[in-house]
């Protein structure tokens, strides 16, 4: 039986070694055809004029033109799902998050290795790939793809029955997003002043890429925003963002609300988790708690923000037409985990009610 490979992908990298990785292991999928592979995003072009491709996986440095560069004209010309393919030095994860901004979907880390094996890299490209090819990038439509996860919230955080009674009297908003997520959380979070109520973070992003995603939020926001440290204290007016290899918690310390940082196995195939972290908030922080869950692909947090809403807390689900990806929220929804379904301005609204 033949199996029509209906995503087409270009890749545009200016090295022929990661240009022959991706297009290697992503083309193992029978759904998936590397229709180019360009060194450059002037011969990206020219392909791009004879077959528009479903997918641009997308390098930043790169002679010519860089990527950022390429992937403003592509956006504005004819909009694509991107991938952006980038190191983790402090140049690149900056310019990373600022692709993000300008519409990339997805990021990659240099060197191309995930998991353990070749075949986790290969199961890691191929739902990245499949994954972009589904968001919506302004007139593009969402479509389902089911992700079916390995650990849950139990592999590293058991749960506790009943509704919370927290020893701490200050509350505490929690966010999960994937897909689209860094963008849903700059709109949610710009405009709030430094007495909002402290909000923890959950990205799914690479490590590294995390810290520049915080630092791009706190010069963008008057709010104050930095990358979590194990044992930082959740205050009004400061956003704690996950790093992108650690399972982040929130504890109780002598009354005071605190996050920790801790290792373990991929959750929904994730760390951080948003169902570890939601979970955490149903455990230590119940009806002082606000999950919200927005814009990905997957289930990861909406069995968290269920056992959030069993705890007392209230749960918020990002609705649909503002989503990159309608697959997180969509989850939850279909649980009965959410009390309220609102767009992006409409939860900041309520966040700032939330004291």
């Amino acid at each position: 039986m033949i199996i029509k490979k209906n995503i087409k992908v270009l890749i545009v990298d200016d090295s022929a070694s990661v240009r022959s990785v991706l297009s290697t292991f992503i083309s193992t999928d029978p759904q998936i055809e590397v229709i180019g592979e360009a060194s450059d995003p002037y011969e990206a072009a020219r392909m791009i004029k004879n077959e528009i491709p479903d997918v641009i996986t997308l390098d930043i440095e790169m002679p010519k033109m860089n990527g950022l560069t390429f992937l403003k004209k592509i956006m504005a010309q004819h909009p694509i799902p991107i991938i952006i393919v980038s190191s983790v030095t402090t140049k690149g994860a900056m310019a990373t998050i600022k692709a993000m901004e300008y519409g990339a979907v997805e990021i990659l880390q240099k060197p191309i290795k995930y998991g353990n094996t070749k075949e986790d890299t290969i199961n890691y490209l191929v739902q990245k790939i499949k994954t972009a090819s589904k968001a919506r990038v302004w007139s593009r439509h969402a479509k389902k793809v089911e992700v079916k996860p390995k650990y849950s919230a139990d592999a590293i955080l058991k749960k506790k029955k009943g509704i919370s009674q927290p020893l701490a009297t200050d509350k505490v908003i929690a966010i999960g997003a994937s897909t689209g997520g860094t963008e849903a959380i700059l709109e949610v979070i710009k405009d709030f002043d430094l007495q909002t109520t402290g909000i923890v973070v959950v990205q799914h992003m690479p490590v590294q890429f995390t810290a520049a995603f915080a630092s791009r939020l706190n010069e963008t926001c008057s709010i104050y925003v930095k990358e979590a440290r194990n044992g930082d204290m959740i205050t009004k007016g400061q956003v704690l963002i996950a790093p992108g290899d650690k399972h982040m918690i929130v504890e109780k310390i002598g009354g005071i609300n605190v996050v920790k940082l801790i290792d373990g196995p991929l959750v929904n195939r994730h760390k951080p988790s948003v169902d570890v972290l939601f979970r955490s908030m149903a455990n230590n922080i119940g009806i002082n708690g606000l999950g919200i869950l927005l814009t990905g692909m997957g289930d990861d947090g909406a069995k968290g923000l269920l056992e959030m809403k069993e705890s007392g807390a209230k749960t918020i689900a990002q609705d649909e037409k503002s989503c990159v990806v309608y697959g997180m929220p969509k989850a939850a929804v279909k649980l009965g985990a959410v009390n309220y379904i609102f767009n992006l301005r409409s939860i900041t609204s309520y966040i700032k009610k939330y004291r």
